[in-house]
């Protein structure tokens, strides 16, 4: 008796095509992949001011605090002629490394600046000079060349305060008016002692309740609304 065989051929199966859900949970996930690496991506500015020049930098990494050698190697700078300083905002993280006041005061009087960190690197003793700094939520100063103590940070305001969203206005000669207000005394960088501040609300007019400030007594104030005053010293 013959024995009839059969031979099966290959076993085909077809896939379905995705679902619209799974295509909207594969499009969420790469926007959100998307979105961490452009974060990770992101670069901060480096300012520092030695022997008359302004190199203006932009960092992909850390670099070591005063270490200029470095910085013109691993980021990307451009030399900046001190009267040419233009008014911007730095919605990053903003470091200077200075060796006096000369240049700060261009740089950042009135100027944004929610993150700031500043490194001294000489042992120049500096005047009490005060700057005005706008919408600063956090400071951290290096006083390494002078004083070899750890770097100090201070809170000025959270990113919850419901005023310290709002984006400050350009006014005359560049100057930006802001709900929030910092006056940072130069003077801090002599001690060594922790940085401190105490701040006043609803300050209508830096002329009529700071006397002393005259510097300041031309400078833009909100006309509509009140600011928030902060000494740091």
């Amino acid at each position: 008796m013959k024995v009839r065989r059969e031979h099966a051929g290959p076993h085909r199966t077809s896939m379905a095509p995705p679902s619209r859900h799974c295509l909207l949970l594969i499009g969420t996930l790469g926007v959100f992949a998307l979105d961490r690496f452009t974060k990770g991506q992101e670069n901060n500015t480096l300012i520092f001011t030695k022997e008359n020049t302004i190199r203006n930098c932009s960092c992909s990494a850390d670099i070591r605090d005063c270490d200029y050698s470095l910085a013109n190697l691993m980021c990307s700078c451009k030399t900046v002629l001190p009267f040419a300083v233009e008014r911007t905002s730095y919605n990053g993280l903003l470091t200077i490394w200075f060796t006096d006041t000369s240049a700060l005061g261009r740089l950042l009087n009135f100027t944004l600046v929610h993150d700031l960190k500043l490194s001294l690197c000489s042992t120049n003793t500096l005047p009490t000079d005060y700057l005005a700094i706008c919408g600063l939520k956090r400071l951290r100063i290096n006083t390494e060349a002078k004083h070899p103590f750890q770097e100090q940070s201070l809170l000025i305001h959270s990113s919850g305060d419901g005023d310290s969203k709002e984006k400050p206005v350009l006014s005359h000669e560049g100057w930006q008016t802001c709900m929030y207000i910092s006056f940072l005394d130069m003077a801090l960088f002599n001690r060594d002692s922790s940085l401190k501040s105490y701040s006043i609300e609803n300050v209508a007019s830096i002329a009529n309740n700071f006397p002393d400030f005259s510097y300041f007594k031309t400078f833009p104030m909100p006309s509509s609304k009140s600011c928030v005053v902060t000494f740091i010293y």
